[in-house]
């Protein structure tokens, strides 16, 4: 049985731990001796030989990423790392690379240095109990009936399962109560549900005064909640880490590039629908292990 990297690096740190080959096996679901050979392998720094050249490099696309990876560190606040995930969506678009998301996060580990270890604490939530809803606020280039290119500005709505991460965005010309509500059944389409808790920010087309725990929700909210059959869960004033997943996301699509030219808000509608699409093809939660 051929495990991931991530189970590799979980058996080595399970085994640091202290945990026997036997226990270690049957978290993992495997045999003592796969766990054995892989730990052999790790203590000998073993290595498969082949010394193949990776996709990239047959492609010589190793100066157009060092100029990426350089430009992204160059701007991201706090010595953030780059996102690998966006290096491939970038090779994808610009260069037309056919490789598979691993290959660049493969290439990239061991081309770029790793990035500083950063402590944090991790909440997870079981399945379809939670998403979580943002808006976002960009201007686009939409080309009109005449073919002249303008920018306006256009809000996106995200909302992100909180177990799995899959994302829906729909956009808006509006953030109205209507708007509100019809991009809440847009999401719910996209995701293939409605979770039993939406937690959201203290706009007033969701909560009509106070915050938290405390806030009262929104009259026509309240009603279009109930009707749906979810709970409405308003964090905290100013507190956005309480709905960290999809600020996370929020943040993701903040960075794509927005110099593209689009027909109308339906060819955004399609572009975003199909990124995300993409996305969620190569995205897996590190904790659930869910797709």
């Amino acid at each position: 049985m051929k495990l991931s990297r991530e189970e590799i690096v979980t058996l080595q740190v399970l085994r640091r731990q202290g945990e026997t080959n036997q226990a270690i096996a049957d978290r993992l679901g495997i045999t003592e001796g796969a766990v054995r050979y892989h730990l052999k392998r790790a203590a000998e720094q073993a290595s498969d030989g082949r010394g193949k050249l990776s996709l990239i490099e047959q492609l010589q696309l190793v100066a157009v990423l060092d100029h990426w990876w350089q430009d992204q560190v160059a701007a991201l606040p706090n010595h953030r790392p780059p996102s690998v995930q966006q290096l491939w969506s970038y090779l994808v678009d610009e260069h037309d690379y056919r490789g598979s998301y691993k290959s660049v996060r493969k290439f990239a580990r061991s081309h770029f240095p790793a990035p500083a270890r950063r402590p944090f604490r991790r909440i997870e939530t079981p399945a379809a109990a939670q998403v979580q809803s943002d808006w976002l606020e960009t201007n686009v280039r939409l080309r009109d009936s005449v073919g002249r290119v303008s920018q306006v500005k256009r809000y996106g709505f995200v909302m992100t399962l909180s177990h799995s991460r899959k994302t829906a965005i729909i956009w808006s010309e509006s953030m109205n109560q209507l708007a509100w509500h019809h991009v809440h059944n847009e999401a719910f389409k996209r995701l293939g549900g409605i979770a039993a808790v939406n937690r959201i920010d203290n706009l007033k087309t969701g909560v009509a005064s106070g915050s938290g725990v405390w806030g009262e929700i929104n009259s026509a909210y309240a009603a279009y909640a109930r009707t749906m059959g979810f709970h409405v869960d308003p964090h905290e004033a100013r507190q956005p880490q309480q709905k960290g997943k999809v600020e996370r996301r929020v943040g993701a699509f903040k960075q794509l590039d927005w110099n593209r030219v689009f027909d109308s808000l339906a060819d955004l509608q399609g572009y975003t629908d199909e990124t995300l699409r993409r996305d969620w093809v190569i995205r897996q939660c590190p904790v659930t292990s869910v797709r």
